[in-house]
């Protein structure tokens, strides 16, 4: 059954028509009134986490309305959250590492400035990538049966987020009053220190979750991974090759979520 990103919030028995690309696809399929689809979304706006069955009522020349039918839990998320800070790559390799990382759990995907990166955002022209990387991130999770697309914030550079993130935070308080895990800032290094990826997700608690660092085409520069390593990260290796900078997050994500 096909499934479309529609964020608003979703209730059984709602009528709505289609976002755009989702009526555009499904006249595409040409399915026909009747037929159904898969939406999902709704806990962005503030509903209930899961799917929702909807069956079409009217195709438009440029429209399709449907109504919300019955909901369903589905969980299919990592079973720990891995927050992802991805050096920008060239060309459409971001494309790709966005799509992936998506498919593979990422819960955030955040676009680094880094020293290295050859593009170079600014103004509108950074608007419209952000953008376009979030719809690609969409686009993922609609294929592989994720509901719950992960955010591609404005691009940046490191030290901002340092800046806006401080040191490496401690264990703090759950709602249940115990300590909970404090998140665990991974950075992707071949300089030296490093220890297998492996081994340090051991040294946290299973339950953790994890911020990955990873730069770009010819890795961060000594700066950009001296501020990493004073704001907590530890450097990880994934063995003794070199991967591509948009292979190697890629490998590590999918060490840690689908471990």
């Amino acid at each position: 059954m096909p499934r479309f990103h529609c964020p608003v919030l979703l209730a059984p028995g709602l009528e709505l028509d289609l976002p755009d690309g989702a009526a555009r696809h499904v006249q595409v399929l040409r399915m026909q009134p009747g037929e159904t689809v898969t939406l999902f979304g709704s806990d962005a706006a503030g509903g209930p986490a899961g799917e929702f069955e909807a069956t079409i009522l009217r195709m438009g020349r440029s429209d399709v309305r449907v109504r919300v039918g019955a909901h369903t839990p589905a969980d299919r998320e990592a079973p720990r959250t891995v927050h992802l800070l991805a050096g920008i790559t060239a060309g459409d390799r971001m494309d790709w590492l966005v799509e992936k990382a998506t498919e593979l759990g990422a819960a955030s995907i955040t676009p680094l400035l880094a020293e290295r990166s050859v593009l170079r955002l600014k103004g509108e022209r950074a608007d419209k990538k952000r953008a376009h990387w979030q719809a690609v991130a969409v686009a993922a999770c609609e294929q592989c049966g994720r509901n719950r697309v992960p955010p591609v914030p404005a691009a940046q550079e490191l030290a901002a987020w340092v800046q806006a993130h401080g040191p490496a935070p401690t264990a703090t308080p759950t709602d249940t009053g115990t300590p909970g895990a404090a998140p665990l800032r991974l950075l992707l290094s071949l300089g030296d220190g490093t220890v297998p990826l492996a081994q340090a997700l051991q040294a946290a608690p299973a339950q953790a979750p994890v911020v990955f660092l990873s730069g770009p085409e010819g890795g961060l520069s000594p700066a950009e991974e001296a501020c990493a390593r004073a704001a907590g990260f530890v450097p990880v290796t994934l063995g003794p090759r070199v991967l591509r900078a948009e292979t190697a997050p890629l490998a590590a994500l999918a060490a840690i979520t689908l471990a």
